[in-house]
């Protein structure tokens, strides 16, 4: 009958709950029957981290100093477990209850060795073991309400620092994401050199600040060959109206004097204005083989124009974006500011993001994407898989290109939308 209790008990460690098996536990003559490799209830609690099993089992005598065939005792085999799963509180909790136990039984062992020798001599041996009995049923009594003050104490201390933790880590992303969602709107107030507060009629009118924003790129580009005005007037439109993700890369850069846009009407390659170019890894290219460029060392932008409408966008808005990147965060063309440790290694699990989804598929899912992991230096890699944001989203649309990058490239959406976008932004001199 016991072995079916023990065998019931051990299973019900494994899988079961506590509280549905508090009557098979009063069932069992002997809390310190031995099971499989010489292991006790006590032994497999600990090894499977159920603090509330070692709990009830320390409380009703379970011996910490029985060693299995491994020659582990219920300590040991806590303390292997917390080196195993440094991060598991339970495992913690588990140590902290068998080391109490363990030294509290040791203690009382002691005491009562030379207190037994000195008085009692003179009682019979089975008088003698008797009290011995008595006195340790006593102890443990005693110990066992202990015991569970000191759970419950410990249980409402790590409950409390749970709740604190978790709450701070929800604060902490509801200001990420009302700071995210306003900051456009706080930057829309600039101060002048006096220091006063202006704000422009533009700003007032949606309208107007998307025409004055149009038109301010449309001053910063040349026509080198044909004349297509109303065309890129359309490109720029479009840039603005498609989504944030693009917007922000035109609402920054038509206030800065040092932006330049080169465009031949008659081609779909910069060819006939940039015949040979040296790209960011500092490998030679070839004009006549690409539809966009940005040249970081003169500011220039380089576009083909002869091709349809979207696809002239996606190409711009590539291009336009990593000259926004070299002048927003002055560091050569990296997402990111320099001596930003932190934001740095985000970038780096996003080449990682980049180059697993790669390996999974088997096949390319965009080109700039592996165009950009092709790239032979960690500066080159970055940026052009930052630039291949835009790309997306205004090659593919607005609600197709969001969904598949948080579907295929989510830490890269991120990054671009709560970081790169909203710095653009609260950057931009309006």
């Amino acid at each position: 009958m016991e072995e079916c209790v023990e065998e019931r008990l051990l299973i019900g460690l494994h899988s079961g709950s506590l509280l549905h098996h508090k009557d098979l536990l009063d069932m069992l003559e002997d809390v310190d029957v031995r099971g499989m490799r010489q292991r006790t209830l006590l032994h497999v609690g600990v090894r499977l981290g159920k603090a509330d099993w070692v709990e009830e089992l320390l409380a009703r005598g379970a011996d910490t100093d029985l060693k299995d065939d491994s020659q582990l005792n219920a300590l040991s085999s806590a303390e292997e477990m917390v080196r195993r799963f440094p991060e598991e509180m339970d495992r913690s909790l588990i140590l902290k209850l068998v080391t109490l136990v363990h030294r509290r039984d040791q203690a009382m062992m002691h005491r009562l060795e030379p207190s037994s020798s000195r008085s009692n001599d003179h009682i019979t041996p089975v008088a003698r073991n008797n009290q011995d009995i008595e006195s340790l049923k006593s102890s443990v009594d005693a110990l066992r309400q202990e015991m569970k003050s000191l759970m419950c104490q410990l249980i409402s201390s790590l409950e409390e620092l749970k709740t604190q933790v978790c709450g701070r880590d929800t604060l902490l992303r509801c200001l990420e994401e009302a700071v995210t969602s306003t900051v456009e709107d706080v930057t829309s107030i600039r101060f002048e050199l006096g220091g006063e507060a202006a704000i422009s009629p533009a700003q007032l009118d949606p309208v107007a600040a998307r025409q004055e924003c149009v038109d301010a790129m449309l001053r910063k580009t040349t026509f080198v060959f044909g004349n297509g005005v109303d065309e890129m007037r359309r490109v720029y439109e479009r840039m603005y109206d498609l989504d944030d993700c693009t917007a922000c890369i035109i609402k920054y850069l038509c206030w800065d004097d040092r932006v330049k846009v080169m465009v031949d009407c008659g081609s779909n390659r910069i060819g006939r204005m940039k015949e040979r170019f040296v790209q960011l890894d500092g490998t030679q290219g070839n004009g006549s083989e690409i539809y966009s460029f940005c040249d970081f060392e003169s500011d220039i932008v380089y576009l083909g124009a002869k091709s349809d409408e979207r696809s002239v966008c996606a190409f711009l808005a590539w291009a336009l974006f990593q000259l926004a990147l070299k002048f927003v965060f002055g560091n050569e063309g990296r997402p990111y500011s320099k001596g930003d440790v932190e934001r740095e290694r985000e970038w780096m699990r996003v080449v990682e993001e980049a180059e697993e989804m790669i390996r999974k598929r088997g096949w390319v899912l965009y080109w700039w994407i592996d165009d950009a992991l092709d790239m032979g230096t960690e500066l080159a890699r970055v940026c052009h898989l930052a630039a291949a944001v835009p790309w997306i989203i205004a090659k593919n649309g607005s609600k197709e290109g969001r969904d598949e990058l948080q579907k295929f490239f989510p830490l890269l959406f991120s990054m671009y939308s709560n970081h790169v976008m909203p710095t653009l932004l609260a950057k931009a001199r309006r």
